[in-house]
């Protein structure tokens, strides 16, 4: 792990403590589990974007064969 160190507000390292008492955790092991979560969340959203951006990127492509007649061909 790598050290790091940041600010709180008054309010924050507070909370922080109370949850950390109730949870029997560490204050730095609720900082890093809240970390995770964050980092999954935006990687949802970003995954999410980039479908969204990519659909129908080929739709007006009219340099592709005719995708329709090949899959004809392969229901034989």
């Amino acid at each position: 792990m790598i050290r790091t160190q940041i600010y709180l507000t008054d309010k924050q390292r507070s909370e922080l403590a109370i949850i950390a008492k109730i949870l029997g955790k560490k204050q730095s092991e609720i900082i890093r589990d809240a970390i995770d979560r964050l980092i999954d969340q935006i990687g949802q959203n970003r995954r999410k974007t980039a479908l969204q951006k990519a659909a129908g990127i080929w739709k007006n492509r009219t340099d592709l064969p005719d995708f329709r007649i090949m899959r004809s061909e392969w229901d034989r």
